[in-house]
């Protein structure tokens, strides 16, 4: 959703340091249990949503959790705001939100998520189901910088 009110000097800005910190841990973990240890460490470096933007207009579908997404186009690049009820799913937005905060139009639109993952390690790892809202919300960001202008 792109919600006018935000403003945006203020909240869509570039990946923090501990967001691209917390995804190289991710990737030079050497164990799934590592690895989901710190997904959920990166899930707490997100920033959570204040309640009054927690709306259903702007929650992604196909989560099993709630997540919700906001997006901004500044300047050729494109912005996300996310958040999600629950720890591991804020952890997976956050590597998102590494490999597509800032970018332009054409580098969302050839992100592959799956490719993405596997250079991760995370492939095969995480359910059905979160695999699914993993791949609703990359397409909910693909959809914003392709889509929306």
């Amino acid at each position: 959703m792109t919600h006018n009110t935000i403003p945006a000097s203020t909240l869509f800005l570039p990946v923090s340091d501990d967001l691209l910190t917390g995804a190289k841990l991710i990737q030079q973990a050497s164990n799934w249990q590592e690895k989901y240890r710190q997904i959920m460490l990166l899930g707490k470096k997100l920033p959570s949503l204040a309640d009054e933007y927690r709306l259903e207009v702007a929650q992604v579908k196909g989560c099993e959790s709630q997540a919700w997404l906001y997006h901004r186009h500044i300047n050729g690049q494109h912005f996300y705001l996310a958040d999600s009820d629950a720890r591991i799913v804020k952890g997976l937005i956050g590597l998102l939100l590494v490999a597509t905060q800032g970018q332009t139009r054409s580098q969302i639109a050839q992100f592959d998520v799956s490719a993405y993952f596997d250079n991760l390690g995370l492939n095969g790892q995480l359910s059905p189901s979160r695999t699914n809202g993993l791949h609703a919300l990359a397409q909910a960001i693909k959809h914003y910088a392709t889509e929306t202008y």
